[in-house]
C-alpha cells in the first residue's frame, strides 16, 4: 500500500510495472479497503454518476443560488458554445459551460462531487464529461482516470492542502486543476511522468491563487475560478503531452504551493477578509445578502 505523500512514488510504481497509475490505484484501494476490485470501481462509477447529474441540472436556464447572487452561468456559456463564435472554440467553451453548470449547481444546494472541494467541484467533471461527450472516450476510461485524479489530489491533501481556509483557492481550484490535467493526460495515452508534468504545470500557473469569496459564499469569484480552471487543466495537459517539462518537479511544486498557501494573509484564505470579497461592490453584495454589518 502507498503512503500517498509523493506523486512521483506513483510515477515510478507505474512505469515498473508497466500500467497506468489508475489501474495501480484501483488495486491499492481495493487492498486497503478490503474490497474487490469491482466494488471499489463501483463506487467510483457512482460519483461519476453525480458528477454527470449536477452538469444537467447546472444547465437549466431557471437556476439560482440560494443566496440571489449568481445562476444561469452554465446555461449562458453552453448556449453560447452553441453559436460557434466563441474564441476558444466548441470543445473548450462546452466544457467551461459544463464547470460553471456544476459549481452553479452547488450554489443552488444541489448534489455535487467535491472534487476536491465544493469550491472546486466543476473543473473535473467539465474537464472528464468533455473528453467523453465531445471526444467519444469510453466512459469505463473515463470512471478510470478518476482513481488518477484521486490519487493525485490525495497526495496534494498530504504534502500541501484542499481547503481555501488554510492555503487560498490554489489549494481548491489549482488542486482541482493539477488533478484533472493528470487524467486528462492518461485518457490521451500519456505517459505516468506526463501525468506528473501536467500535474506540476497546473500547480504552477495556479501557485498564489488567493480566495476571497464575495460575502463568504462559494459563488463570487468561485464559480468563474471554475472555468478558468478547467482552461488551465487542458492547456497543462496539452503541453505535458507535448513534451513540454515543468523544470520545477511535481513533489517541489507541492512543497512551494504549501509555503506560499502558509504565507498568505488571514484576509486572503476564505475569510471574505481581502481581495474581491473587500471591493466596494464586494461589500454591497454582502449587505444585500445579509443586511448591514455595522
Amino acid at each position: 500500500m502507498f503512503k500517498y505523500d509523493a506523486i512521483m512514488e506513483l510515477v515510478m510504481a507505474a512505469e515498473a510495472a508497466k500500467e497506468n497509475i489508475s489501474t495501480l490505484v484501483l488495486r491499492d484501494h481495493a487492498e486497503s479497503m478490503g474490497m474487490t476490485e469491482l466494488e471499489v470501481y463501483e463506487k467510483m462509477e457512482l460519483d461519476y454518476m453525480v458528477m454527470r447529474g449536477s452538469i444537467e441540472e447546472g444547465l437549466k436556464k431557471n437556476l439560482k443560488s440560494m443566496s440571489g447572487l449568481t445562476g444561469g452561468e452554465g446555461y449562458l456559456m453552453n448556449e453560447y458554445a452553441r453559436t460557434g463564435k466563441s474564441l476558444c472554440g466548441d470543445f473548450i467553451s462546452k466544457a467551461m459551460a459544463r464547470s460553471l453548470a456544476v459549481a452553479g449547481c452547488n450554489a443552488a444546494m444541489g448534489r455535487i462531487v467535491a472534487s476536491p472541494t465544493a469550491g472546486s467541484c466543476g473543473i473535473l467533471p467539465g474537464c472528464l464529461i468533455s473528453m467523453q461527450d465531445e471526444k467519444g472516450i469510453p466512459e469505463k476510461d473515463i470512471i478510470m482516470s478518476m482513481f488518477t485524479a484521486g490519487a493525485f489530489g490525495i497526495v496534494i491533501a498530504t504534502r500541501a492542502s484542499i481547503a481555501g481556509a488554510s492555503g487560498g483557492c490554489q489549494a481548491e481550484c489549482g488542486s482541482a486543476a493539477a488533478m484533472a490535467a493528470a487524467a486528462l493526460v492518461e485518457l490521451m495515452g500519456g505517459t505516468p511522468h506526463q501525468c506528473a508534468d501536467a500535474c506540476a504545470i497546473a500547480i504552477a500557473n495556479q501557485l498564489g491563487l488567493v480566495c476571497d469569496p464575495v460575502a463568504g459564499l462559494v459563488e463570487i469569484p468561485c464559480i468563474k475560478r471554475n472555468a478558468g480552471g478547467v482552461v488551465t487543466a487542458f492547456s497543462s495537459a496539452d503541453m505535458a503531452l507535448a513534451g513540454v517539462a515543468p523544470k520545477i518537479p511535481v513533489d517541489e511544486c507541492l512543497d512551494a504551493m504549501s509555503a506560499v498557501g502558509d504565507a498568505l494573509p488571514t484576509a486572503l484564505k476564505e475569510t471574505a477578509g481581502g481581495g474581491l470579497a473587500a471591493t466596494p461592490t464586494g461589500r454591497k453584495l454582502q449587505e444585500f445578502v445579509f443586511g448591514k454589518i455595522d
